[in-house]
């Protein structure tokens, strides 16, 4: 196959591309961005050691035109452009006009509801398609797929991820991917900021509603793991409640310290207030202002911290042989896992794309990860490429 790998010039991109390289059923691959300049950078330096041939291209995906022609010469496209609330949804319309079986890092719940209405238009155009493929969403539905299987009932379903607690790198700071290479404020950062204003979506009794995020959700998990996470946007909720069909709740959480926590609350109050946008909230997180640290202080001690809960996990609830039970499925070795946050989404997504290459993934139509990935050989085959990550799963 020919793949596109749009994006495929930033951090996450070029993981994603390096590992879709060694794949048995690529057979060329395409490096787009719409800075050129960057692409062939990329290109040339995957280019030394990869197995297939590589070439750069200019794609700019606000360019429609130019855009369906990169599609409508590829067999399948690896999209990394975020942020995905703005973006996601075009370039995946385009694939399905092209018949271009497609695989994403969509980390954003909006696009994500919109995105899995383009189902049956898939189906129809035969395309097959996965939507967040990389760490969080990604893994953490695999985990929390895993978690689920080992009850007869579920309940409740949570996936979380770290920010600046345990041993994560740089943990005295919140985030370590504020700025990208070029010192610019990076698409994660604002889809993080996204993320915590406004509303987003959660399930509640088994129905999906919309809360604010920063909630605080206290945890007793299996192997003594106890503490607070906070709900913030994401994914995972809005596609378990249509895979698992938990009958009770769903949200995704921060595993964060008390004073970042803290510090979330007061850009999300200011956020929503209109007196940021996402950009230069992101700018503020990376470069904290007197006055909103001051604030942040005095909403902190009001707030649960994370006590002993994990760093990378998906927890379920429900009753196994009659009993409430419990189960917890976490990644041993998280901290490794998630110190370059580039490796951790580029080489899921890489290994989650060999199983739509090679049928793996056999339905046409939009998909979440969970439904269509095998997640024995995913886990085994991250454990391969991760050494040291393994699934640990306590009831």
């Amino acid at each position: 196959m020919k793949l596109l790998a749009l994006g495929g010039a930033g951090a996450m991109g070029r993981v994603s591309a390096r590992v879709a390289a060694a794949l048995p059923g690529v057979h060329k691959l395409v490096i787009a961005d719409r800075d050129l300049d960057a692409a062939r950078r990329a290109a040339a330096a995957l280019a030394a050691g990869a197995p297939v041939p590589v070439r750069a291209s200019r794609v700019d995906v606000t360019d429609g035109p130019e855009l369906h022609a990169a599609l409508a010469d590829a067999d399948a496209v690896l999209n990394t452009v975020g942020p995905y609330y703005r973006y996601g949804l075009d370039v995946l319309r385009a694939a399905i006009r092209t018949g271009t079986h497609y695989l994403d890092i969509c980390d954003d719940w909006e696009p994500t509801v919109a995105m899995l209405e383009l189902d049956e238009e898939a189906r129809a155009a035969g395309v097959r398609a996965v939507l967040g493929a990389g760490a969080s969403p990604g893994v953490s539905n695999l985990l929390a797929a895993r978690a689920a299987a080992r009850l007869d009932t579920l309940t409740d379903v949570y996936t979380a991820w770290p920010v600046d607690v345990g041993s994560m790198p740089d943990s005295s700071r919140p985030d370590t991917s504020l700025r990208d290479p070029n010192g610019a404020v990076s698409a994660a950062a604002v889809h993080w900021m996204q993320q915590i204003s406004g509303t987003v979506a959660t399930v509640e009794d088994g129905r999906p509603v919309r809360r604010p995020p920063l909630r605080p959700v206290a945890l007793d998990l299996p192997g003594g793991h106890r503490g607070t996470a906070y709900t913030v946007g994401h994914p995972e909720p809005v596609t378990l409640h249509r895979s698992l069909r938990p009958g009770g709740d769903a949200a995704n959480l921060m595993v964060v310290s008390v004073g970042t926590a803290a510090y979330l609350g007061v850009l999300r109050d200011d956020l929503d207030a209109g007196r940021l946008t996402n950009e230069t909230a992101a700018a503020d997180l990376d470069r904290p202002t007197l006055r909103r640290t001051l604030r942040a202080a005095a909403r902190a001690p009001r707030m649960r911290g994370p006590g002993t809960l994990p760093p990378f996990f998906a927890a379920a609830t429900g009753t196994r042989d009659g009993r409430p039970a419990a189960a917890l499925a976490r990644l041993d070795g998280a901290e490794r896992f998630l110190a370059d946050m580039a490796e951790a989404t580029g080489v899921p997504a890489g290994l989650a794309l060999a199983q739509l290459l090679d049928g793996t993934v056999r339905a046409a139509g939009v998909h979440p990860p969970e439904a269509v990935i095998d997640g024995e050989r995913f886990f085994a085959d991250l454990a391969r490429e991760c050494p040291g990550v393994e699934v640990v799963e306590e009831l």
